[in-house]
Order: structure tokens, then C-alpha cells, then sequence
């Protein structure tokens, strides 16, 4: 008797939950209708950068990081104009982008959207520079790199997953040196060193 009750109990609760799913609205993109937006990033350290930027990517907002963790961030994003905007996190070797659109003050989230764009690593070791920079989409990177503000090395590299270069610099030219690295409309990483 009791196992045909914990069966019956079973096969209820089974139904309850396949029914809930079955109500559950599955939509593309969620829209929130409030003033304030929750937005939660795993794995955050101290020290990283939080910003929110406009489509053009000019930066609305920007803070750093003080805890550990998970970050749970509350945001007011109803003054902001109609459009597409961003919030990112930039982490050490990675920025992760979440994206939304703003409609007549409510936040629709755009389901998929977020994406992980790995940041270059430039060093610099006996005149000799480094340049490693994970690139799965594939989209053309261009490297730039100045002596005393001119411009004495450029290159695109296209349709490369693995970024792999080495520079040589002649140890006998001393100055102010800087190198570019442009791997997405928005986004660039510049390091400056002297020699």
C-alpha cells in the first residue's frame, strides 16, 4: 500500500512540474518593466572595471570592483534614452559583454546576448614584444606599434583563431614606445613602455 501512494505521489508531482514548464513563457527577449535592473556576474575579483556604455560606446558609468565573488548589481537604467546599451565586465585577461535595449523606459535583456571577448597579452622581454590574443570569431585584428607617437609597424591579421606574434626592437633606438591592438569596433588594448 505504501509504495502504490509513493508512486501515485510520484507521478503527481511529475505532472505538476510538466505542466509548469508547459505555462512557462519562453520568450526571445524578456522585457522588465521596472525602474531598477538586477544584473549578476560569476567569478568577479577585486580590482576589475564595471561600466555601462551607449551603442557608440561612450561610457555612461564605470566602477570597480571591491568584492569577490558573485556581484549582484542594481542599476536605474529608466533616464536612459531609447537605445542599445552594454554592460561589461572587464576581468584581467577577458571582458564578458551582457546587452539590452531601453523602449519607452523599459529594459528589454536580448536573450543570448552575452558574449566573452579575450583581451590581448603584450610583454615586453629583452627588446623583444609579445603578442598573444585568443580570437574565436575570427574578426581582423590590427596591430599598431608607435616610436615617440610615429607610427613604425601596422598589420591586419584576418581569419586567425590564435594570435601569435613577436616584435624585435633594435636595443639601440631608446624611447617611448606603445603598441595597439584593435580586435573589435569598440574595443582596443594599448600598452606603453619605454626602452
Amino acid at each position: 500500500m505504501k509504495t502504490i501512494k509513493r508512486r501515485i505521489l510520484v507521478v503527481v508531482f511529475m505532472l505538476g512540474t510538466l505542466l509548469n514548464y508547459a505555462n512557462n513563457d519562453n520568450e526571445i527577449n524578456k522585457t522588465i518593466n521596472a525602474s531598477k535592473v538586477k544584473i549578476v556576474f560569476e567569478n568577479v575579483k577585486k580590482g576589475q572595471q564595471l561600466t555601462v556604455n551607449d551603442k557608440n560606446g561612450v561610457q555612461l558609468h564605470s566602477e570597480t570592483i571591491y568584492t569577490k565573488g558573485k556581484l549582484i548589481k542594481f542599476f536605474d537604467l529608466s533616464p536612459l534614452n531609447d537605445g542599445l546599451y552594454t554592460i561589461e565586465l572587464h576581468k584581467e585577461f577577458e571582458v564578458i559583454i551582457k546587452s539590452l535595449e531601453v523602449k519607452d523606459k523599459k529594459v528589454v535583456f536580448i536573450k543570448d546576448s552575452e558574449k566573452v571577448i579575450f583581451k590581448p597579452l603584450i610583454r615586453n622581454e629583452e627588446n623583444r614584444i609579445f603578442i598573444s590574443k585568443i580570437n574565436f570569431d575570427k574578426k581582423p585584428l590590427k596591430i599598431d606599434l608607435y616610436f615617440n607617437g610615429e607610427i613604425v609597424y601596422s598589420e591586419t591579421v584576418k581569419n586567425q583563431e590564435f594570435l601569435n606574434r613577436v616584435l624585435r626592437l633594435d636595443d639601440e633606438i631608446a624611447g617611448d614606445y606603445k603598441i595597439t591592438v584593435n580586435f573589435d569596433d569598440d574595443n582596443n588594448y594599448t600598452k606603453e613602455f619605454k626602452l
